[in-house]
Protein backbone atom coordinates (compact mmCIF):
# COMPACT_ATOMS: atom_id res chain seq x y z
CA UNK A 1 0.00 0.00 0.00
CA UNK A 2 1.35 3.42 -0.94
CA UNK A 3 1.96 5.78 1.99
CA UNK A 4 0.20 9.13 1.39
CA UNK A 5 2.46 12.17 1.15
CA UNK A 6 2.49 14.69 3.98
CA UNK A 7 0.58 17.88 3.09
CA UNK A 8 2.91 20.74 2.17
CA UNK A 9 1.66 22.99 4.98
CA UNK A 10 2.63 20.32 7.54
CA UNK A 11 6.13 19.67 6.19
CA UNK A 12 8.74 21.12 8.52
CA UNK A 13 11.31 23.46 7.03
CA UNK A 14 14.78 21.94 7.40
CA UNK A 15 17.05 23.58 9.99
CA UNK A 16 20.02 23.28 7.64
CA UNK A 17 19.28 24.00 3.99
CA UNK A 18 21.32 22.85 1.00
CA UNK A 19 21.64 19.09 1.28
CA UNK A 20 25.42 19.18 1.50
CA UNK A 21 27.85 16.78 3.13
CA UNK A 22 28.75 17.08 6.80
CA UNK A 23 32.25 18.20 5.82
CA UNK A 24 30.69 21.19 4.04
CA UNK A 25 29.28 22.38 7.39
CA UNK A 26 32.72 22.13 8.99
CA UNK A 27 34.34 24.04 6.12
CA UNK A 28 31.68 26.74 6.17
CA UNK A 29 32.06 27.45 9.90
CA UNK A 30 35.83 27.02 10.10
CA UNK A 31 36.71 29.17 7.10
CA UNK A 32 36.46 32.42 9.06
CA UNK A 33 38.97 31.10 11.61
CA UNK A 34 41.37 29.59 9.07
CA UNK A 35 41.44 32.41 6.53
CA UNK A 36 42.82 35.89 6.96
CA UNK A 37 40.25 38.30 8.46
CA UNK A 38 38.45 40.38 5.81
CA UNK A 39 38.86 44.13 5.70
CA UNK A 40 35.45 44.82 7.22
CA UNK A 41 36.47 42.82 10.32
CA UNK A 42 39.59 44.93 10.84
CA UNK A 43 37.63 48.16 10.39
CA UNK A 44 34.96 47.00 12.86
CA UNK A 45 37.57 45.83 15.37
CA UNK A 46 39.58 49.07 15.26
CA UNK A 47 36.44 51.18 15.58
CA UNK A 48 34.94 49.13 18.46
CA UNK A 49 38.30 48.95 20.31
CA UNK A 50 38.63 52.73 19.97
CA UNK A 51 35.17 53.16 21.50
CA UNK A 52 35.98 50.62 24.23
CA UNK A 53 38.90 52.79 25.38
CA UNK A 54 36.28 55.19 26.76
CA UNK A 55 35.52 52.73 29.58
CA UNK A 56 38.94 52.68 31.32
CA UNK A 57 39.46 56.38 30.53
CA UNK A 58 36.25 57.59 32.17
CA UNK A 59 36.45 55.11 35.03
CA UNK A 60 39.94 56.45 35.79
CA UNK A 61 38.58 59.99 35.56
CA UNK A 62 35.69 59.06 37.87
CA UNK A 63 37.97 57.51 40.50
CA UNK A 64 40.43 60.40 40.34
CA UNK A 65 37.78 63.13 40.49
CA UNK A 66 34.81 61.65 42.39
CA UNK A 67 31.20 60.70 41.69
CA UNK A 68 30.34 64.37 41.30
CA UNK A 69 31.22 63.97 37.61
CA UNK A 70 28.02 61.91 37.29
CA UNK A 71 24.60 63.49 37.01
CA UNK A 72 23.52 62.06 40.37
CA UNK A 73 21.64 64.37 42.69
CA UNK A 74 19.15 64.33 45.54
CA UNK A 75 16.75 62.54 45.19
CA UNK A 76 18.12 60.67 42.12
CA UNK A 77 20.96 58.80 43.82
CA UNK A 78 20.68 55.99 41.27
CA UNK A 79 21.43 57.07 37.76
CA UNK A 80 22.72 55.61 34.54
CA UNK A 81 24.98 53.11 36.29
CA UNK A 82 22.03 51.08 37.63
CA UNK A 83 20.03 51.55 34.40
CA UNK A 84 22.90 50.18 32.35
CA UNK A 85 23.63 47.36 34.80
CA UNK A 86 20.06 46.02 34.53
CA UNK A 87 20.11 46.55 30.74
CA UNK A 88 23.27 44.50 30.19
CA UNK A 89 22.17 41.73 32.56
CA UNK A 90 18.95 41.47 30.54
CA UNK A 91 20.91 41.24 27.27
CA UNK A 92 22.72 38.21 28.67
CA UNK A 93 19.55 36.21 29.28
CA UNK A 94 18.84 34.94 25.78
CA UNK A 95 22.07 32.95 25.61
CA UNK A 96 21.31 30.84 28.65
CA UNK A 97 17.67 30.43 27.65
CA UNK A 98 18.60 29.24 24.14
CA UNK A 99 21.35 26.97 25.43
CA UNK A 100 19.87 25.50 28.60
CA UNK A 101 16.08 25.62 28.56
CA UNK A 102 15.64 24.89 24.85
CA UNK A 103 18.21 22.10 25.16
CA UNK A 104 16.24 20.48 27.99
CA UNK A 105 13.05 20.88 25.96
CA UNK A 106 14.78 19.17 23.00
CA UNK A 107 14.25 22.13 20.69
CA UNK A 108 16.65 21.42 17.84
CA UNK A 109 16.34 24.87 16.26
CA UNK A 110 18.65 26.26 18.95
CA UNK A 111 21.72 24.56 17.45
CA UNK A 112 22.72 27.22 14.90
CA UNK A 113 22.33 30.20 17.22
CA UNK A 114 23.25 28.93 20.69
CA UNK A 115 27.03 29.41 20.41
CA UNK A 116 26.86 33.10 19.48
CA UNK A 117 24.09 33.69 22.05
CA UNK A 118 26.18 32.07 24.80
CA UNK A 119 29.18 34.24 23.88
CA UNK A 120 26.90 37.28 23.94
CA UNK A 121 25.83 36.28 27.47
CA UNK A 122 29.41 36.17 28.73
CA UNK A 123 30.33 39.52 27.21
CA UNK A 124 27.11 41.24 28.34
CA UNK A 125 27.60 40.11 31.95
CA UNK A 126 31.18 41.43 31.82
CA UNK A 127 29.84 44.82 30.70
CA UNK A 128 27.15 44.73 33.39
CA UNK A 129 29.65 43.97 36.15
CA UNK A 130 31.47 47.25 35.56
CA UNK A 131 28.60 49.46 36.74
CA UNK A 132 27.93 48.17 40.29
CA UNK A 133 31.68 48.19 40.86
CA UNK A 134 32.03 51.90 40.07
CA UNK A 135 28.64 52.79 41.59
CA UNK A 136 29.90 51.99 45.11
CA UNK A 137 31.92 55.21 44.87
CA UNK A 138 35.13 54.01 46.50
CA UNK A 139 36.03 51.20 44.12
CA UNK A 140 38.99 50.08 46.17
CA UNK A 141 36.55 48.93 48.92
CA UNK A 142 34.47 46.78 46.55
CA UNK A 143 36.01 43.65 48.05
CA UNK A 144 34.00 44.37 51.23
CA UNK A 145 31.00 42.98 49.33
CA UNK A 146 32.42 39.48 49.77
CA UNK A 147 32.20 37.70 53.16
CA UNK A 148 35.97 37.48 53.66
CA UNK A 149 37.31 36.94 57.19
CA UNK A 150 38.75 40.19 58.50
CA UNK A 151 40.10 41.54 61.77
CA UNK A 152 37.66 44.46 61.89
CA UNK A 153 34.58 42.21 61.86
CA UNK A 154 33.18 44.21 58.94
CA UNK A 155 30.67 41.94 57.26
CA UNK A 156 28.38 42.55 54.28
CA UNK A 157 24.75 43.40 54.88
CA UNK A 158 23.18 40.13 53.76
CA UNK A 159 19.70 41.65 53.85
CA UNK A 160 20.61 44.04 51.05
CA UNK A 161 19.48 43.04 47.54
CA UNK A 162 22.58 44.79 46.18
CA UNK A 163 24.64 42.09 47.87
CA UNK A 164 22.34 39.42 46.46
CA UNK A 165 23.26 40.80 43.03
CA UNK A 166 26.93 40.10 43.68
CA UNK A 167 26.31 36.42 44.37
CA UNK A 168 23.61 35.95 41.72
CA UNK A 169 25.52 37.62 38.89
CA UNK A 170 28.86 35.98 39.75
CA UNK A 171 27.17 32.56 39.89
CA UNK A 172 25.38 33.22 36.61
CA UNK A 173 28.62 34.28 34.93
CA UNK A 174 30.55 31.26 36.22
CA UNK A 175 27.95 28.67 35.21
CA UNK A 176 27.36 30.34 31.82
CA UNK A 177 31.10 30.38 31.14
CA UNK A 178 31.45 26.68 32.03
CA UNK A 179 28.41 25.79 29.91
CA UNK A 180 29.78 27.74 26.95
CA UNK A 181 33.23 26.20 27.26
CA UNK A 182 31.88 22.65 27.62
CA UNK A 183 29.95 23.01 24.38
CA UNK A 184 33.08 24.34 22.66
CA UNK A 185 35.30 21.33 23.42
CA UNK A 186 34.36 19.09 20.42
CA UNK A 187 34.60 22.03 18.02
CA UNK A 188 37.94 23.16 19.40
CA UNK A 189 39.25 19.67 18.64
CA UNK A 190 37.94 20.01 15.08
CA UNK A 191 39.77 23.31 14.62
CA UNK A 192 42.88 21.79 16.25
CA UNK A 193 42.99 19.11 13.57
CA UNK A 194 42.59 21.64 10.73
CA UNK A 195 44.92 24.53 11.57
CA UNK A 196 48.47 24.57 10.20
CA UNK A 197 50.27 26.91 12.61
CA UNK A 198 52.13 25.19 15.42
CA UNK A 199 51.09 27.80 18.00
CA UNK A 200 47.44 27.62 16.93
CA UNK A 201 47.50 23.82 16.98
CA UNK A 202 48.98 23.87 20.50
CA UNK A 203 46.44 26.44 21.75
CA UNK A 204 43.38 24.69 20.36
CA UNK A 205 44.79 21.35 21.51
CA UNK A 206 45.29 22.68 25.03
CA UNK A 207 41.71 23.91 25.35
CA UNK A 208 40.15 20.89 23.62
CA UNK A 209 41.36 18.80 26.59
CA UNK A 210 42.63 15.91 24.50
CA UNK A 211 39.29 15.32 22.76
CA UNK A 212 39.37 12.41 20.31
CA UNK A 213 35.66 11.91 19.64
CA UNK A 214 35.63 8.44 21.19
CA UNK A 215 32.43 6.93 22.53
CA UNK A 216 33.67 7.47 26.10
CA UNK A 217 34.38 11.14 25.44
CA UNK A 218 30.95 11.72 23.92
CA UNK A 219 29.23 9.93 26.80
CA UNK A 220 31.00 12.04 29.44
CA UNK A 221 30.50 15.20 27.40
CA UNK A 222 26.75 14.67 27.08
CA UNK A 223 26.41 14.01 30.81
CA UNK A 224 28.36 17.16 31.70
CA UNK A 225 26.39 19.25 29.17
CA UNK A 226 23.08 17.99 30.54
CA UNK A 227 24.16 18.67 34.12
CA UNK A 228 25.24 22.23 33.32
CA UNK A 229 21.99 22.81 31.40
CA UNK A 230 20.08 21.74 34.51
CA UNK A 231 22.15 24.12 36.66
CA UNK A 232 21.73 27.00 34.22
CA UNK A 233 17.96 26.73 33.84
CA UNK A 234 16.97 28.04 37.30
CA UNK A 235 19.55 30.81 36.90
CA UNK A 236 17.59 32.22 33.95
CA UNK A 237 14.67 32.80 36.30
CA UNK A 238 16.56 33.61 39.49
CA UNK A 239 19.19 36.10 38.32
CA UNK A 240 16.89 38.74 36.88
CA UNK A 241 14.39 38.12 39.66
CA UNK A 242 17.12 39.02 42.15
CA UNK A 243 18.08 42.05 40.06
CA UNK A 244 14.42 43.13 40.24
CA UNK A 245 14.59 42.88 44.04
CA UNK A 246 16.90 45.91 43.95
CA UNK A 247 13.66 47.79 43.32
CA UNK A 248 10.90 45.53 44.64
CA UNK A 249 12.08 45.18 48.27
CA UNK A 250 12.19 48.96 48.71
CA UNK A 251 9.27 50.92 50.19
CA UNK A 252 8.99 53.37 47.30
CA UNK A 253 5.73 53.74 45.35
CA UNK A 254 6.18 52.34 41.85
CA UNK A 255 8.90 49.94 42.98
CA UNK A 256 7.39 48.00 45.88
CA UNK A 257 5.43 45.49 43.82
CA UNK A 258 5.43 41.71 43.44
CA UNK A 259 5.03 41.84 39.65
CA UNK A 260 8.66 42.89 39.20
CA UNK A 261 10.37 39.43 39.21
CA UNK A 262 8.29 37.78 36.42
CA UNK A 263 8.07 41.08 34.55
CA UNK A 264 11.85 41.53 34.65
CA UNK A 265 12.49 37.94 33.52
CA UNK A 266 10.14 38.31 30.54
CA UNK A 267 11.75 41.64 29.68
CA UNK A 268 15.25 40.17 29.92
CA UNK A 269 14.43 37.34 27.50
CA UNK A 270 12.71 39.87 25.24
CA UNK A 271 15.75 42.16 25.09
CA UNK A 272 18.17 39.21 24.88
CA UNK A 273 16.52 37.80 21.78
CA UNK A 274 16.43 41.31 20.32
CA UNK A 275 20.21 41.57 20.66
CA UNK A 276 20.75 38.05 19.26
CA UNK A 277 18.83 39.01 16.12
CA UNK A 278 20.65 42.36 15.88
CA UNK A 279 23.99 40.53 15.82
CA UNK A 280 23.19 37.41 13.82
CA UNK A 281 21.11 38.82 10.96
CA UNK A 282 23.99 40.88 9.49
CA UNK A 283 26.54 38.14 10.24
CA UNK A 284 24.59 35.40 8.48
CA UNK A 285 24.88 37.45 5.28
CA UNK A 286 28.40 38.78 5.72
CA UNK A 287 29.85 35.39 6.69
CA UNK A 288 27.69 33.47 4.14
CA UNK A 289 25.90 31.39 6.77
CA UNK A 290 22.39 31.61 5.32
CA UNK A 291 22.26 27.81 4.92
CA UNK A 292 23.03 27.31 8.63
CA UNK A 293 21.24 30.26 10.24
CA UNK A 294 18.10 29.94 8.17
CA UNK A 295 14.96 32.06 7.88
CA UNK A 296 13.27 29.45 10.09
CA UNK A 297 15.66 30.26 12.95
CA UNK A 298 14.95 33.97 12.64
CA UNK A 299 11.21 33.36 12.40
CA UNK A 300 11.20 31.28 15.59
CA UNK A 301 13.20 33.94 17.42
CA UNK A 302 10.63 36.50 16.26
CA UNK A 303 7.88 34.36 17.78
CA UNK A 304 9.68 34.22 21.13
CA UNK A 305 10.15 37.99 20.96
CA UNK A 306 6.46 38.43 20.21
CA UNK A 307 5.44 36.23 23.17
CA UNK A 308 7.75 37.90 25.69
CA UNK A 309 6.97 41.38 24.34
CA UNK A 310 3.27 40.71 24.85
CA UNK A 311 4.02 39.62 28.44
CA UNK A 312 5.91 42.86 29.03
CA UNK A 313 2.99 44.87 27.61
CA UNK A 314 0.60 43.00 29.90
CA UNK A 315 2.86 43.84 32.88
CA UNK A 316 2.78 47.54 31.97
CA UNK A 317 -1.04 47.46 31.92
CA UNK A 318 -1.24 45.53 35.20
CA UNK A 319 1.03 48.05 36.93
CA UNK A 320 -1.42 50.82 36.12
CA UNK A 321 -4.43 48.70 37.02
CA UNK A 322 -3.03 47.65 40.42
CA UNK A 323 -2.02 51.24 41.18
CA UNK A 324 -5.62 52.29 40.50
CA UNK A 325 -7.29 49.29 42.12
CA UNK A 326 -5.08 49.37 45.24
CA UNK A 327 -6.42 52.76 46.25
CA UNK A 328 -3.00 54.13 47.22
CA UNK A 329 -2.87 57.73 45.97
CA UNK A 330 0.94 57.85 46.06
CA UNK A 331 1.21 54.71 43.94
CA UNK A 332 -1.29 56.03 41.41
CA UNK A 333 0.40 59.42 41.25
CA UNK A 334 3.75 57.72 40.59
CA UNK A 335 2.41 55.91 37.52
CA UNK A 336 0.57 58.97 36.23
CA UNK A 337 3.83 60.90 36.61
CA UNK A 338 5.68 58.22 34.63
CA UNK A 339 3.28 58.50 31.72
CA UNK A 340 2.49 62.23 31.81
CA UNK A 341 5.25 63.84 33.89
CA UNK A 342 8.59 65.33 32.81
CA UNK A 343 9.80 61.97 31.48
CA UNK A 344 6.72 61.31 29.32
CA UNK A 345 8.95 61.09 26.25
CA UNK A 346 10.90 58.17 27.78
CA UNK A 347 7.67 56.39 28.73
CA UNK A 348 6.31 56.88 25.20
CA UNK A 349 9.52 55.47 23.70
CA UNK A 350 9.35 52.49 26.08
CA UNK A 351 5.74 51.60 25.24
CA UNK A 352 6.20 52.20 21.50
CA UNK A 353 9.28 49.99 21.24
CA UNK A 354 8.33 47.24 23.71
CA UNK A 355 4.59 46.88 23.17
CA UNK A 356 3.89 48.03 19.61
CA UNK A 357 7.10 46.90 17.86
CA UNK A 358 6.82 43.12 18.59
CA UNK A 359 3.21 43.09 17.33
CA UNK A 360 4.56 43.38 13.79
CA UNK A 361 5.81 39.81 14.20
CA UNK A 362 2.25 38.50 13.94
CA UNK A 363 2.69 38.94 10.17
CA UNK A 364 4.74 36.19 8.52
CA UNK A 365 6.01 38.55 5.85
CA UNK A 366 7.65 40.73 8.52
CA UNK A 367 9.10 37.70 10.35
CA UNK A 368 10.78 36.43 7.20
CA UNK A 369 12.11 39.74 5.85
CA UNK A 370 15.60 40.09 7.34
CA UNK A 371 15.77 43.86 6.88
CA UNK A 372 12.51 44.42 8.76
CA UNK A 373 13.47 42.01 11.54
CA UNK A 374 16.85 43.72 11.95
CA UNK A 375 15.26 47.18 12.26
CA UNK A 376 12.61 45.95 14.71
CA UNK A 377 15.25 44.18 16.83
CA UNK A 378 17.10 47.49 17.24
CA UNK A 379 13.88 49.12 18.41
CA UNK A 380 13.47 46.29 20.95
CA UNK A 381 16.92 47.02 22.41
CA UNK A 382 16.22 50.75 22.56
CA UNK A 383 12.85 50.17 24.24
CA UNK A 384 14.27 47.86 26.90
CA UNK A 385 16.91 50.44 27.82
CA UNK A 386 14.17 53.05 28.17
CA UNK A 387 12.19 50.67 30.39
CA UNK A 388 15.04 50.55 32.93
CA UNK A 389 15.50 54.33 32.61
CA UNK A 390 11.82 54.99 33.32
CA UNK A 391 11.87 52.73 36.40
CA UNK A 392 14.94 54.44 37.90
CA UNK A 393 13.63 57.93 37.10
CA UNK A 394 10.76 57.24 39.51
CA UNK A 395 13.21 58.68 42.04
CA UNK A 396 13.13 62.20 40.64
CA UNK A 397 10.02 62.99 42.72
CA UNK A 398 10.29 61.77 46.29
CA UNK A 399 8.13 62.45 49.36
CA UNK A 400 9.31 66.07 49.76
CA UNK A 401 8.32 68.30 46.83
CA UNK A 402 11.19 70.67 47.61
CA UNK A 403 13.58 67.88 46.56
CA UNK A 404 12.03 67.30 43.15
CA UNK A 405 14.46 67.74 40.29
CA UNK A 406 15.06 66.75 36.68
CA UNK A 407 17.84 64.20 36.22
CA UNK A 408 20.20 64.79 33.30
CA UNK A 409 23.18 62.50 32.59
CA UNK A 410 26.58 64.05 32.13
CA UNK A 411 29.11 63.42 29.39
CA UNK A 412 30.87 60.94 31.69
CA UNK A 413 27.64 58.96 32.16
CA UNK A 414 26.89 58.78 28.45
CA UNK A 415 30.38 58.02 27.17
CA UNK A 416 31.03 55.32 29.78
CA UNK A 417 27.89 53.57 28.58
CA UNK A 418 28.87 54.04 24.92
CA UNK A 419 32.26 52.56 25.78
CA UNK A 420 30.65 49.35 27.04
CA UNK A 421 29.12 48.84 23.58
CA UNK A 422 32.61 49.14 22.13
CA UNK A 423 33.90 46.64 24.69
CA UNK A 424 31.03 44.25 23.89
CA UNK A 425 31.60 44.42 20.13
CA UNK A 426 35.38 44.07 20.49
CA UNK A 427 34.99 40.87 22.48
CA UNK A 428 32.37 39.55 20.04
CA UNK A 429 34.59 40.25 17.00
CA UNK A 430 37.52 38.46 18.65
CA UNK A 431 35.22 35.54 19.43
CA UNK A 432 34.20 35.36 15.76
CA UNK A 433 37.81 35.19 14.62
CA UNK A 434 39.23 32.66 17.05
CA UNK A 435 36.31 30.40 17.98
CA UNK A 436 33.59 28.62 15.93
CA UNK A 437 30.63 30.99 15.79
CA UNK A 438 28.27 28.06 15.21
CA UNK A 439 28.26 24.78 17.15
CA UNK A 440 29.55 22.46 14.40
CA UNK A 441 28.90 19.18 16.20
CA UNK A 442 25.37 20.17 17.26
CA UNK A 443 24.36 21.45 13.82
CA UNK A 444 25.53 18.19 12.23
CA UNK A 445 23.34 16.29 14.67
CA UNK A 446 20.13 17.91 13.34
CA UNK A 447 20.85 17.38 9.63
CA UNK A 448 19.18 14.56 7.67
CA UNK A 449 22.67 13.39 6.70
CA UNK A 450 23.40 12.53 10.33
CA UNK A 451 20.81 9.75 10.24
CA UNK A 452 22.31 6.70 8.50
CA UNK A 453 18.80 5.35 7.80
CA UNK A 454 17.64 8.52 6.07
CA UNK A 455 17.72 8.73 2.29
CA UNK A 456 20.27 11.56 2.62
CA UNK A 457 22.38 9.68 5.14
CA UNK A 458 26.04 9.92 4.22
CA UNK A 459 25.37 12.56 1.56
CA UNK A 460 27.84 12.66 -1.30
CA UNK A 461 31.13 14.07 -0.13
CA UNK A 462 31.80 15.53 -3.53
CA UNK A 463 28.73 17.72 -3.49
CA UNK A 464 30.34 20.96 -2.34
Amino acid sequence: MQVPETPKDLVRTPLVTNERSLSWITNQVAQFIENKPPMWWWIALIFSASVAVLVPYYISYLIGTGVGVWGLQNPVMWGWAIVNFVFWIGIGHAGTLISAILFLLNQKWRTSINRAAEAMTIFAVMCAGIFPLIHVGRVWFAWWLFPLPNANQIWPQFRSPLLWDVFAVSTYFTVSLLFWYTGLVPDLATIRDRVKSGLAKFSYGLFSLGWTGSNRHWRNYEKAYLLLAGLSTPLVLSVHSIVSFDFAVSQLPGWHTTIFPPYFVAGAIFSGFGMVMTLLIPLRTICKLEDLITVKHVELMCKVTLATGTMVGYAYAMEFFIAYYGGNPYELETFINRAMGPYWWAYLAMVSCNVITPQFFWVKKFRTDMRIVFILSIFVNIGMWFERFVIVMTLHRDFIPANWDYYTPTKVDVLTFVGTFGMFMTLFLLFMKFLPMIAISEVKGVTPQANPHHKLGGAKEGKH
